[in-house]
């Protein structure tokens, strides 16, 4: 088991805070050079390609990553831009053909929301939450992914906050039972005794029968890929959030603990974990950006039961950025790079964004060192509000 470093806390800041202003000159330079676009993954670090896109997914975390610098430098110039890269995205409030819109929302009308308490805000929030619980089979309790109606992914619980949202807003005890239904399944169906995670779970549509785990990323249907167990670290955290329920916690602790477990001692994983060792064995940023921001929160919600595994925790999460916040992985080093975080995966298997920049990447990353310096929410960020309260 990879153990997290002691860090130094103290030290580690000067370097956080040098990676937040480099991501404010990036993000801002990226605004500049592709007006009114939401980039996905760069190709020889540029954001500008005829690239695939597989799935439409990240607008979310382009604008996501202007609020967090507004909310870090209160520059009038980023809350301007931010306002303005949301209200693009709220057309998508009534999208039905992705199962994202967690990260779309979340990131962009979420902090709009709590920052004016405007109601037209609230009711796209509403809308996107219960268009996302559209896509909930009753028989065999799941949110279908945007692939087919009998595939559920992993990366849904990092989306099925938004339901549980929309359910505290409109008081619609429905929703929240819905939105629960969906994590027991998860749990039941990706979840493995060890804390790893399948990235996908096929189901027969009719009759609700669960025929077994595959994936659609990962090395095989029985490895772990680890921006899914990322997924799944993270996503439970918030769903206890929500639920209190001791059930989501035990699953995030699970996680984490695999997560830590299999990691080399720079707790930057592999893409798969069981993929096998070699020189070319491509490594994921965005995966550990995600587990950073994760466990920050998890430290903090596990800090009055546990204070010894919550210390643990915020270790790792501190190691993970002391890590990232680095030469090898900051674009800071490498001129004409149009990213911030170097070294990420997006779809290994279709060539795509492999050892690249990758946007969600960039956003965990940014908002994981705002949890640190405090400028980003969450059980351990400014104000202690978890990240969907």
């Amino acid at each position: 088991m990879a153990e997290p470093r002691c860090i130094d806390r103290t030290a580690l800041l000067p370097r956080l805070e040098r990676a937040a202003d480099f991501a404010a000159r990036q993000v801002r330079a990226t605004i500049e050079r592709h007006p009114d676009s939401f980039p996905i993954y760069t190709v020889g670090g540029r954001w500008a390609h005829g690239g695939e896109l597989w799935t439409d997914w990240c607008g979310g975390f382009h604008a996501g990553l202007m609020w967090l610098l507004g909310r870090r430098t209160g520059d009038p110039w980023w809350r301007a831009a931010a306002e303005h890269y949301s209200r693009l995205l709220e057309p998508r409030q009534h999208d039905r053909e992705v199962h994202d819109l967690g990260f779309i929302f979340l990131n962009t009308y979420l902090p709009w929301y709590r920052l004016t308490g405007d109601e037209h805000l609230r009711q796209v929030l509403i809308t996107a939450g219960r268009t996302l619980a559209s896509r909930f089979n009753p028989r065999g309790q799941y949110l279908r992914s945007f692939l087919a109606p009998e595939s559920l992914f992993i990366d849904i619980m990092m989306n099925v906050p938004l339901i549980f949202r929309a359910a505290r807003e409109a008081g619609d005890q429905r929703l929240f039972e819905l939105a629960a239904a969906h994590c027991r399944t998860t749990e039941r169906t990706l979840v493995r005794p060890d804390g790893s995670t399948a990235h996908e779970g096929l189901f027969n549509p009719d009759t609700g029968e669960f025929l077994g785990q595959s994936t659609q990323q990962g090395l095989r249907a029985d490895s772990t890929w680890t921006r899914g167990l990322a997924w799944s670290l993270y996503g439970f955290t918030r769903v206890f959030s929500s639920t209190g329920g001791p059930a989501d916690l035990a699953v995030a602790r699970r996680n984490a603990d695999c997560y830590l477990r299999r990691c080399p001692d720079s707790l930057v994983p592999p893409w798969d974990f069981d993929a096998p060792e070699s020189p070319d064995r491509p490594e994921d940023s965005s995966a550990a950006a995600i587990a950073a921001s994760g466990l920050c929160d998890l430290a903090a919600t596990c800090r009055p039961l546990d204070p010894a595994g919550a210390e643990r925790y915020q270790n790792a999460a501190l190691t993970i950025l002391d890590s990232l916040a680095s030469d090898r992985y900051m674009a800071w080093s490498t001129p004409g790079w149009e990213g911030v975080l170097k070294h990420g995966v997006y779809h290994l298997h279709r060539g795509l964004g492999v050892d690249e920049s990758v946007m969600w990447g960039e956003f965990f990353f940014l908002e994981a060192v705002g949890k640190v310096l405090g400028f980003a929410d969450g059980a351990s960020g400014s104000n202690g509000t978890p990240p969907d309260a």
